[in-house]
């Protein structure tokens, strides 16, 4: 890796950011390409008198490796950063891992360029020395790593030591270590979306994204993005950008119920006029909140999917239930919602993949999407039952596609559901 740093630099140090996903949410009935959000929070984070800096995404690319050569060639970087949101679509049936287009473009920066490869994002972050040493960075970034990125930069810019930053993934000896705590940067500075094609993602997803609460437990009242920055944000990218679609980053904005709330009561006090859409989670949710959200221009609510331990078929059930009352408030209140459901989670059963289907027969859903198997994660209950079962045997196993699915469903599960699916139009197999 080139030194870059010294007291006789004179010029700004240009960084080159990349989003190297080029899948979306892959379901049969409905295609979303999400918007690099993390890669314009980076971006946001770097100071525009210290560093130069482009962004490229690769998402809508008719030829995304010769938009990476002519990026690199015509800017000429220091620095590259590459984010990773997802390891893979999240598809069993038609599964496709993002880790080696990510590695095509590392390998091409660096044959044709001298610039630091540092490598992040959600993805990188759930395994880091396995990506690190598929991809072959020569740094990586663990966690929210907007202050990491920015002080990585400002260090290699300087010439100094950056071993002692958190979440930097990097390799000494023959061996790749990574640093204990990660980056939490949270979304102290506004993301840089001007270098993104808005449009095509307005038109392609659930609309632009603005974050509502960071990182934890979502019930946790500090982890609250004031909703008057909230507010502010999405007035600025309004009149600004132009941009009138928005999805609202909290896969439970109905809690706690109160700010969800004033949240909707203040976007109609601001009178925006502009479509939002976001995820409710099926509790604590009622008529009152449904009407509020729809007056205040949401226009879409995606319920969480229920993977729940299959062995227990009376908390599957209460779940479901809860589940059930949530869509028929959005069918009453005429909010169109999307909703999904996990099949062959460990313990499944002919009995318990019935519940789920009586649940979705009860309901009328914009897309149903069921999804067959869980994607294997380190940690997971389902990882540690596919390596009890000699499925897997470590956490590298994982980085491509994996998916568990109990063998008591496995030989019939995925023609069961897709007859199902033939005689319900609005239901994806996936």
């Amino acid at each position: 890796m080139p030194a870059l740093g010294g007291p006789d630099r004179l010029r700004l140090m240009k960084v080159l950011l990349i989003a190297t996903n080029r899948h979306g949410r892959y379901m049969t009935n409905l295609q979303a390409q999400p918007l690099p959000l993390g890669l314009a929070y980076i971006a946001g984070y770097l100071d525009p008198e210290q560093h130069n800096t482009k962004m490229l995404d690769l998402m809508f690319a008719d030829d995304y490796l010769g938009d990476v050569e002519r990026a690199v060639k015509d800017f000429q970087p220091d620095l590259v950063g590459l984010s990773i949101r997802n390891l893979d679509n999240g598809s069993n049936l038609n599964p496709q891992s993002v880790l080696p287009i990510t590695k095509e473009v590392t390998d091409l920066v660096r044959s044709i360029s001298q610039a630091t490869i540092v490598c992040g994002g959600p993805a990188f972050s759930i395994l880091p020395k396995d990506c690190f040493e598929y991809i072959g960075p020569d740094l990586g970034i663990t966690g929210s790593g907007g202050d990491s990125f920015s002080d990585l930069a400002d260090r290699l810019e300087r010439g100094e030591s950056y071993k002692d930053l958190p979440g930097l993934v990097y390799r000494e000896d023959d061996s790749i270590t990574v640093t204990e705590q990660q980056s939490t940067s949270g979304v102290l500075k506004p993301p840089r979306l001007e270098e993104l094609d808005l449009d095509k993602y307005a038109e392609a997803g659930f609309g632009i994204g603005v974050i509502t609460k960071w990182f934890g437990n979502q019930s946790a009242r500090q982890n609250l993005r004031p909703i008057r920055e909230v507010i502010d944000e999405v007035k600025d990218l309004k009149q600004r950008l132009g941009l009138s679609k928005f999805f609202f980053i909290a896969s439970g904005f109905n809690l706690p119920p109160d700010h969800a709330m004033s949240f909707c009561q203040s976007l109609i006090d601001a009178d925006l006029n502009i479509e939002w859409n976001t995820g409710l989670v099926p509790e604590s949710c009622d008529r009152e909140l449904i009407d509020l959200m729809k007056e205040s221009g949401c226009g879409l609510v995606i319920i969480g999917d229920l993977v729940v331990d299959a062995h227990d078929p009376e908390d599957l059930s209460a779940r479901l239930a809860q589940m059930l009352r949530v869509c028929h408030l959005c069918e009453e209140g005429e909010l169109p919602y999307t909703v999904g459901q996990t099949f062959g989670a460990p313990g499944e059963t002919r009995g318990t993949v019935e519940q789920k289907l009586v649940f979705l027969r009860d309901i009328n859903p914009a897309v149903a999407n069921l999804r067959v198997g869980i994607r294997m994660l380190p940690g997971s209950t389902s990882a540690e039952q596919a390596r009890s079962e000699g499925q897997i045997f470590n956490d590298g196993d994982l980085l491509q596609p994996t998916f568990y699915v109990a063998r008591s469903v496995e030989d019939w599960i995925v023609n069961h559901l897709q007859a199902e699916a033939s005689h319900n139009p609005n239901w994806s197999v996936d």
